[in-house]
């Protein structure tokens, strides 16, 4: 379970409560009709603006969101590619099958097994780069989808005002219908800001930096693959991965890891 996504809701929804109980406007921003107009109008309009192979992907990330996929540790992924790469050089390229068992990255597993088809480098970086191509564009149509959604909950928000204040006009003579339509003039507005910016845009965001690690790794897997492929030194190997990582991260590792001496 992601502890900042679910401390971040309790804190939002506790602070929106809080200043509503103090207000004494809980009872008239707790609005069903303008509840459906503006999230029921979002999802209608995301509907029109998505393909359902998109849409289906949506509880998915939404999962994600609060129980993210389990992050792969960058020092343990360049320390296995040297080893790799070790275990190449010493034994043969046909060394690497006994690696794959090891190995729990379906990314990586496809480059390791073009490098012993003895494919070219140039090959194997196409090949890896179109298949990275295709992970980030799926990432990023479901990243869009919350985007759209962010931006959608607060037009609808604006439409319910302007529906309120038409129907606030329709009942100068009759002040409680008055209010009644007032009620939703101003809570269709809450509910499009609150929904835009406490809901999908932090979705979106949340998404788009898993999105952002997990390209990083498998770039950096890519890269390693592709080096192992045109036979650098381990040693070479491991310098060209830290430069993917901070410094921070490569003064922990250097203390951790002995160095691979050239061979």
């Amino acid at each position: 379970m992601d502890i900042l996504t679910i401390l971040g809701l309790v804190m939002g929804l506790g602070v929106v409560y809080y200043v509503m109980v103090q207000g004494e406007i809980t009872a008239l921003l707790f609005n069903i009709n303008a509840f459906l107009l503006v999230f029921g109008g979002t999802l209608a309009s995301t509907m029109i603006t998505y393909p359902w192979s998109v849409l289906k992907r949506l509880p998915r990330a939404m999962f994600f969101v609060l129980r993210p996929p389990k992050s792969k540790d960058i020092s343990e992924v360049i320390n296995k590619l040297v080893n790799i790469q070790t275990v190449s050089q010493s034994r043969g390229v046909d060394a690497i099958s006994d690696e794959l068992s090891t190995v729990d990255d379906s990314f990586m597993i496809t480059g390791l097994r073009m490098l012993m088809e003895d494919q070219p480098p140039e090959v194997i970086r196409e090949n890896l780069d179109n298949e990275l191509t295709s992970i980030r564009h799926r990432h990023m149509q479901v990243i869009g989808v919350f985007r759209a959604m962010g931006s959608y909950a607060p037009i609808f928000g604006l439409l319910g005002t302007l529906i309120g204040v038409v129907q606030v006009l329709r009942n100068l003579d009759n002040p409680s219908a008055m209010g009644a339509s007032m009620a939703i003039a101003i809570t269709t507005t809450f509910y499009g800001i609150f929904g835009s910016n406490f809901i999908f845009l932090p979705i979106a965001g949340k998404l788009d930096g898993y999105s952002s690690d997990e390209v990083l790794m498998k770039e950096l897997i890519m890269a390693g693959v592709v080096s192992i492929s045109e036979g650098v030194l381990p040693a070479l190997l491991r310098q060209r991965l830290e430069r993917f990582i901070t410094e921070e991260q490569r003064a922990k590792m250097r203390s951790a890891v002995p160095a691979v001496p050239a061979v």
